[in-house]
Parts: C-alpha cells; sequence; structure tokens
C-alpha cells in the first residue's frame, strides 16, 4: 500500500494523512469504509470456532438485573445463552489466524508498522448485547458486519473511575459526547484511552475490531532484559575485597558489592545491538496458544507465503520470524526482508536465493511457518 495514496477506508485520506491527523489524537467515522462488507463469517461458524480449544474465547452477559457475568471458553453449543436473549456477546480473540478473510482485513492496516499490529476480535453480540462502557489502552479499528451496532464515544475524565464489582474493567460514569449507529461496511477508529460503549442496535450485530499490541513500558524492560541476560556468556570474573576492613555491622551490605552489580547490570545491557536482537525476537513472537502445523516435504522450495498466524519482522543486521533472530546481510536480507513485507515471495525470487537462504526457508516450511504457494 502507498502511502500517498487516497483509501476508500480512510475515508478518501491517505495513510500518510491519516496517522498525521487521527493515528493516537482523535476518532474517525467512515460510512461505507468497506462497500458490501458484511462479514461472511456466519453465526454458526463462529459458535463452532467457540468451541476450540485453540481459540480464545469469551462471554460476556448483563443479567436483568445489571450484574456482569464473564465466562471463559472453550463453550459447548448447549452452553452458549439463547440467541434470542439479549444482552450477551461471544468475544473470539485472534480470528485472523484462524480465518482467511479475517486474515485480509487485517492486512489493509499495514501501513503501520507489523510491530504494532496485534489481531482481529470478533464479537457477536445479541440485541443489546455488549460488554459496557469502558476504554482500551490501545488504537483500534472496529468494522460493523452483520446487523447494526450503536456506539457511544467520549473522552474519560477518570481512568480509575471503575466498577469494583466485576471482572471487566467497566466504567462507573460514562458521558459520552457522540452516538453512531454502525450498518455493515462502516468504521469507527478510536485512539487510545477513549472512551467506548458498543452494544447491539435492534438485534444481533457482528463487529470486527483490529487491535494493536501497546507494551507495557516495564512489561518491554522485562522481556527484553531477559533475552539479553540469557544470551550472556558465563566468565571467570569474580567478586573479590582484598580491601574490605572488619566490621560492626555485618547484615549491611557493603557499597562495593552495590557498585559491583552495578557495573555488572551496566556492561550486560550495554550493547545496542545485542537490545534491538532482543526486541525484535520478543516482538515477532507468536499469541499465547498459537501451534503450527509442520510437514516435511520433499519437494524443492518454490513459490511461498507466510502462515497467517506467522510474525516476521526486521531491522538492519537481522530477521525476525516467530521468536527467533537470523543475521542476514547482502541478497539474502533483501530476500528475507521482501518476504516480511509481502508476506509472499515468487518462485524467482526464491531462486536468487543463496543456498544457506533456501535452506532456512525450507526448514520454516517444514515447520507450519510458511507454505508452497499455488
Amino acid at each position: 500500500m502507498q502511502a500517498n495514496q487516497p483509501q476508500v477506508f480512510l475515508g478518501g485520506l491517505t495513510p500518510q494523512q491519516f496517522m498525521r491527523q487521527y493515528w493516537g489524537k482523535k476518532p474517525l467515522l467512515v460510512r461505507q469504509a468497506f462497500p458490501g462488507f458484511t462479514g461472511p463469517i456466519s453465526r454458526q461458524e463462529m459458535f463452532a470456532m467457540a468451541e476450540r480449544e485453540d481459540v480464545e474465547s469469551k462471554v460476556v452477559e448483563c443479567t436483568p438485573k445489571g450484574v456482569w457475568r464473564v465466562r471463559q471458553g472453550p463453550f459447548q453449543r448447549r452452553s452458549l445463552p439463547p440467541v434470542s436473549r439479549p444482552k450477551w456477546t461471544l468475544l473470539l480473540q485472534g480470528v485472523d489466524t484462524h480465518q482467511a478473510v479475517a486474515h485480509e482485513l487485517m492486512q489493509q492496516f499495514r501501513f503501520i508498522p507489523d510491530a504494532r499490529l496485534d489481531d482481529v476480535l470478533m464479537a457477536w453480540a445479541s440485541a443489546d448485547g455488549g460488554v459496557g462502557p469502558h476504554y482500551d489502552a490501545y488504537d483500534v479499528f472496529l468494522i460493523q458486519g452483520q446487523g447494526k451496532g450503536r456506539w457511544r464515544i467520549g473522552p474519560v475524565h477518570d481512568f480509575q473511575d471503575l466498577r469494583d464489582d466485576v471482572s471487566l474493567r467497566i466504567l462507573k460514569h460514562f458521558d459520552p459526547e457522540n452516538e453512531y449507529i454502525l450498518e455493515p461496511g462502516d468504521l469507527l477508529y478510536l485512539p487510545p484511552l477513549w472512551g467506548h460503549d458498543g452494544t447491539g442496535a435492534g438485534g444481533e450485530c457482528v463487529t470486527y475490531s483490529v487491535g494493536f499490541r501497546t507494551p507495557q513500558r516495564t512489561e518491554l524492560a522485562r522481556e527484553v532484559t531477559f533475552r539479553m541476560l540469557e544470551d550472556q556468556p558465563d566468565d571467570e570474573v569474580y567478586y573479590t575485597d582484598p580491601s574490605q576492613k572488619a566490621t560492626d555491622t555485618p547484615a549491611a551490605i557493603p557499597a562495593a558489592l552495590q557498585q559491583y552489580a552495578e557495573k555488572a547490570v551496566r556492561k550486560a545491557l550495554a550493547s545496542p545491538q545485542v537490545l534491538h536482537r532482543a526486541l525484535g525476537e520478543y516482538m515477532s513472537e507468536p499469541k499465547p496458544g498459537v501451534w503450527f502445523e509442520g510437514a516435511i516435504l520433499e519437494t524443492p522450495i518454490g513459490a511461498v507465503h507466510l502462515a497467517a498466524a506467522t510474525r516476521m519482522l526486521y531491522d538492519e543486521r537481522h530477521c525476525y520470524i516467530n521468536g527467533e533472530s537470523y543475521k542476514m546481510s547482502g541478497r539474502d536480507a533483501t530476500l528475507m526482508r521482501a518476504l516480511a513485507n509481502q508476506r509472499c515471495l515468487t518462485a524467482a525470487q526464491v531462486r536468487r536465493a543463496s543456498v544457506q537462504a533456501r535452506e532456512l526457508l525450507q526448514a520454516w516450511r517444514d515447520d507450519g511457518w510458511l507454505y508452497d504457494s499455488e
């Protein structure tokens, strides 16, 4: 996708204009962003997905007395509430790894770095069903599928003003400033921390939510640091203290030992290249619960495409795929970057790769990380 080419689903804005004017700043409503889109995944298919162990599912229900209940899947069909019962919602996470149409929908938003893309969540709601007024810490594009959805949105003034009687992060008080009825093909973009309350309007409805990763600072530091230290080889440098004096306070930690520990940590984290590699490995890890079906094939590697669940990124020195890193340079680096950006390679591109790169592609095919293109 060209960053300076106007897009219908962005209301005629170019991706560059959208990022500059709306991304992380303010909401955007686009009527008929996807003309003719009604969400081809049926209710029956969604309910069938909710039965699977490899699909993260959840049911949120509001009782007539206003009590919110949350149940985690998988669900047998008989354990779901009746379709005719109002005020309940089925949520399916990571649908893009299970349904090609959801994966293709997510590809529309790859003008935003893949390191930020998370997944597509599908929500089936009965009449007036929803998950209550809340806010998210991430950007989200809401696309209406079947039926109609009512969305009330507005800024949140107190992020700690949450109900304490439910496990959901439902706001106690929510004063929306706008209300929209979304019809099939409509899109609503919401930046982080923007309050919203979506419900089925007049009957059952389906919403596709394209969400984005927002690693928490402490989480990112913990994960990256862990990977950096894990790769550090043990050395033969040990702490010694020949200048230590006799002490009357033996329980006090010596200042020299504290300084030694500080220097050890600084040395371990001193290399930007190691840090960047650890970051790439972390950001390319598949979502929890994702598994790949591998198969050993004897046919030579030709045109290929990445599996829907595969995450592939790169930087100046490495390519990263499903949590692993590979140092790349020259023609092979160009090839791997093309695979990461396009999520596919032609047979001609593969033929120009080195023997080592083709062997790597073969290994990834054996592991189910990529497949032969038809």
